[in-house]
């Protein structure tokens, strides 16, 4: 008999990495603030309402159509801690570099996270840098953890959805996963395909700030919109319909994913939110979001439902349902 062993699956976002969470990981640190599996932790310091996050970025390559591992490591960092309803402050940055990088690169990366930041609206305040015997990583791995502020009455949670919501998402999905891909595999495409790679947290204060009632943000990065859909139904113990016909998929996009066997539903996205809001504020949250400019194509795709709690059904576009469960095996590995 084998010994079990680490699978690139337990990394995809989808079911095996949330098994070893449920089965290895929850049950030796579990706490209050671990066990809620949001984005980020939500803490009360003395009285401060904080939210903490941390994130490891492996893409391969490092240079991607739209940006590089440096960017998306900030942007990741600032969406999860934006998705708690906090304010994005302060950002740690670690370095883990393979001997033989050009420092060329190196200094292209770190320019690119200085002018993310700057676009966020954080700072880098910290950090650390390690160099790896050659082979002993892949050019550059980068850990970054961040800090927000939650103004006061905000509670925003994947728990927290309630049957009647819209679900809205903030733009055309899966993006990021396949421009990625084409880079690694040099795919030629006959338009540009481009990572979403880009920061929310003020698209999330303009909903906030707008009094409008939001109940759950979420950024489906990792297992695609698919899982996190299923991640929140877990969580909030309600079931979901989406509209096959309003999910936002770019032309090219869609006949890469045909080509290859894809599905748009598992790829990950870096730059677009889902957002659960009460039926009342959908439509002022719409549009809200689609004057951002990282919310144009925002559309609404779906209701929250009692029915089938932690169940999530697609209505397909001939009058079918179909079941969308989290992702099974790692379609696209190394993605951010």
């Amino acid at each position: 008999m084998t010994e079990e062993k680490v699978l690139l699956d337990h990394g995809s976002g989808g079911k095996i990495s949330h098994s070893m969470f449920a089965d290895i990981i929850l049950p030796l640190f579990e706490n209050p603030e671990l066990s809620k599996q949001d984005d980020g932790a939500v803490l009360d310091i003395e009285g401060a309402k904080l939210a903490f996050s941390t994130d490891s970025y492996v893409v391969d390559p490092i240079f991607f159509p739209g940006g590089n591992i440096g960017d998306l490591a900030v942007n990741g960092t600032v969406n999860d801690i934006a998705m708690c309803g906090a304010v994005p402050r302060f950002i740690s940055v670690g370095l883990i570099i393979e001997e033989g990088l050009l420092l060329k690169e190196l200094k292209m990366i770190l320019e690119s996270m200085a002018m993310a930041a700057k676009k966020a609206g954080v700072k880098i305040v910290t950090g650390d840098t390690k160099v790896v015997p050659k082979g002993k990583a892949d050019k550059i791995f980068i850990n970054t953890s961040g800090i927000g502020v939650i103004p006061p009455n905000v509670d925003v949670s994947g728990s927290n959805a309630k049957p009647g919501d819209k679900i809205i998402v903030s733009g055309t999905i899966a993006d990021h996963g396949i421009a990625v891909l084409s880079s690694r595999e040099g795919l030629k495409f006959d338009s540009d395909i481009k990572s979403d790679s880009a920061p929310l947290n003020w698209m999330v204060q303009s909903i906030i700030q707008s009094g409008c009632d939001v109940h759950v943000l979420r950024d489906p990065t990792r297992g695609g919109l698919g899982t996190t859909l299923n991640e929140i139904a877990s969580q909030s113990g309600v079931g979901m319909l989406i509209d096959e016909t309003r999910l936002p998929v770019r032309g090219a996009v869609q006949g890469t994913c045909e080509l290859l066997g894809f599905d748009p539903l598992y790829i990950a996205n870096e730059g677009k939110l889902i957002a659960f809001v009460p039926p009342e504020h959908a439509q002022k949250v719409l549009e809200i979001i689609q004057q951002n400019e990282f919310g144009k194509d925002a559309v609404m795709i779906g209701e929250v439902t009692d029915k089938n709690p932690g169940k999530v059904f697609l209505q397909t576009a001939i009058g079918g349902l179909r079941l969308i469960d989290m992702l099974t095996g790692e379609q696209l590995p190394r993605i951010c």
